[in-house]
């Protein structure tokens, strides 16, 4: 047999499914995680889609790759990897990246807790996971700051429907930075699994909306702008504060095109997106420091979070938050490439891909 690439991976879910890459890569350049994730950005985003698209990946897919630490704090590096970014941070992943190298033996583990630093593109991550009999039951990490830039701003955003032609947002950084909206704008929508096209729909719109109309930017990531989208709630679950649902691109919206009005729900309850949402509430005065925040996804899975500190970003208030969530492994994986397929980088279909 003859394979141009050989790929070895460790899938991972906590209702989102996250693929962790621990070998067959090779060297990629840069004094630090962030600029080993930029030289792939920009000259060689075909392993993402490699690894994303089909036949080896589908819209909701997120993909983690293992390197050597750069910072001389870190146990492990990992550069994150969606279906049309390269995430400074991303919290379901961190959770799962670190869920990996703990039950597959990279970093030994240590019972009750195991402490550790993980390198991503935003820079140091602290990990604390809790672990009985082998396994990882709960891993809270340590996000850099995350600062709300507009708090309920009015948008014009076509094409809902309804009667609704303008909706208020919060806009945040998390890792990321987040679009939000209350759901209770658009009442014919409820956060369950079965209006997902719905949701997207929506969520999609109100993406376009943010990014033609409202500027961000961050200090330490040039170019870096709104990617994402999430709808929140009420829950009549005792075990949690808020439900959300995160809609991640699949591709360009195009107003005049309604087949790009779609995206990926985010199966788990998203790590950044919750730090995104706490920064929000924290300034508008919804959310104290140390109080507890349940944030709840679609499937029902809870992440806890806190708001640890205040800080500054950039002349923003900005909050230190720390996210508890749980993965779960549930394969290993080698992905090849034929000599000849045709197909290097995958591909993608309208019937599923915006």
């Amino acid at each position: 047999m003859s394979f141009k690439r050989v790929i070895n991976c460790v899938e991972t879910h906590d209702g989102e499914p996250m693929r962790v890459v621990t070998g067959g890569i090779g060297h990629i350049p840069g004094n630090s995680v962030y600029e080993m994730e930029e030289y792939l950005r920009k000259n060689n985003d075909g392993l993402r889609k490699f690894l994303l698209r089909e036949p080896r990946g589908y819209p909701p897919l997120c993909c983690n790759i293992l390197v050597p630490p750069k910072h001389p704090d870190a146990a492990a590096g990992f550069i994150i990897m969606e279906q049309v970014e390269y995430p400074m941070m991303s919290g379901g992943n961190t959770i799962s990246v670190a869920t990996v190298l703990l039950e597959t033996g990279i970093i030994p583990m240590q019972e009750p807790y195991t402490e550790f630093n993980l390198e991503a593109p935003a820079g140091l991550i602290g990990i604390k996971a809790k672990c009985e009999n082998g396994k990882v039951t709960e891993v809270t990490f340590k996000n850099l700051p995350a600062f709300a830039v507009y708090t309920d701003k009015e948008i014009e955003v076509p094409h809902i429907g309804h009667g609704v032609e303008k909706v208020k947002v919060d806009v945040a950084w998390g890792g990321m930075f987040y679009v939000m909206a209350d759901v209770r704008q658009f009442p014919w929508i409820e956060l369950t699994p079965d209006m997902g096209r719905e949701i997207t729909r929506v969520s999609s719109l109100i993406l376009k909306a943010a990014q033609d109309q409202l500027e961000v930017s961050h200090p330490d990531y040039p170019g870096v702008g709104i990617t994402i989208s999430q709808l929140f709630g009420p829950t009549d679950d005792p075990n949690a504060d808020i439900r959300n649902a995160v809609t991640v691109a699949s591709g360009e919206v195009d107003f005049d095109n309604p087949s790009t009005w779609i995206g990926a729900l985010d199966r788990c309850p998203c790590g950044t997106g919750t730090c995104a949402r706490m920064a929000a509430m924290y300034a508008k005065g919804e959310l104290k420091l140390n109080e507890t925040f349940r944030h709840q996804g679609l499937l029902g899975v809870v992440y806890k979070g806190h708001l640890i500190e205040e800080t500054t970003v950039a002349g923003y208030k900005a909050v230190v938050p720390t996210i508890a969530g749980e993965s779960w492994i549930y394969g290993f994986n080698n992905l090849v490439l034929d000599s000849t397929d045709p197909f290097t980088e995958g591909y993608t279909i309208g019937d599923i891909w915006a």
